[in-house]
C-alpha cells in the first residue's frame, strides 16, 4: 500500500491503481470471506460441541449419581454378604480340617503305641528265645560233656581191653 502510495501520490494515475487494488482485493484477495466463513464454522462448532459435551457430562454425572446411591450400596452390600458367607463355610472347613488332623494324630500315636507295644513283645520274645537256646545250649553241652565223658570211659576200657589182647 505504501508503494503504491508513492508511486501514485499526485499523479493522475492514483485513481487508476485505486481501482485495480479495488478490483484486485474483490477478485483475487479471499481473505476477508475465508476468515468469516472461519469464524462462523468455530462458532457453530464450539455451540454444538459445547452442547453435546454438556448433555455428556450430565449424563455422567446422573450416572455417577446413581451408581454413588443405588449400585454401590447394593455392591457392598453383596459382598459383605458374600464375604460373611465364604468366611463362615472357610471357618467351617478349618474346624474341619482340625478335628481330621486331631483324629490323624491320635491315629499316629495309636499306631505307634501299637508298633512300640510289637517291638516290646518282640523284644521279649526275642530274650526268651535267647534265654531259651542258651538253656538248650547248656543241655546240649552237658550231654556232650557227658557223651564225651562216656565215650572216654568206653574207650579207655576198650583200650585195656586191647592191651589184654595185645600181650598175646
Amino acid at each position: 500500500d505504501r508503494k503504491r502510495e508513492a508511486l501514485g501520490a499526485g499523479s493522475p494515475i492514483q485513481p487508476i491503481i485505486k481501482d485495480v487494488g479495488e478490483i484486485y482485493s474483490r477478485l483475487l484477495d479471499h481473505r476477508p470471506v475465508i476468515q468469516g466463513e472461519i469464524r462462523y464454522f468455530v462458532k457453530e462448532f464450539e455451540e454444538k460441541r459445547g452442547l453435546r459435551e454438556l448433555r455428556v457430562l450430565e449424563n455422567l454425572k446422573n450416572t455417577i449419581f446413581e451408581t454413588n446411591e443405588h449400585v454401590l450400596p447394593k455392591c457392598e452390600q453383596a459382598m459383605h454378604d458374600s464375604l460373611n458367607e465364604a468366611f463362615k463355610r472357610l471357618q467351617a472347613a478349618n474346624n474341619m480340617i482340625h478335628r481330621l488332623q486331631e483324629r490323624e494324630h491320635e491315629e499316629r500315636k495309636l499306631q505307634a503305641d501299637k508298633l512300640m507295644a510289637r517291638e516290646e513283645k518282640r523284644i521279649a520274645h526275642w530274650e526268651e528265645f535267647m534265654k531259651e537256646q542258651q538253656n538248650k545250649q547248656a543241655e546240649v553241652d552237658e550231654e556232650h560233656r557227658k557223651a564225651m565223658e562216656r565215650l572216654k570211659e568206653q574207650y579207655s576200657e576198650m583200650e585195656k581191653e586191647l592191651t589184654k589182647y595185645v600181650s598175646f
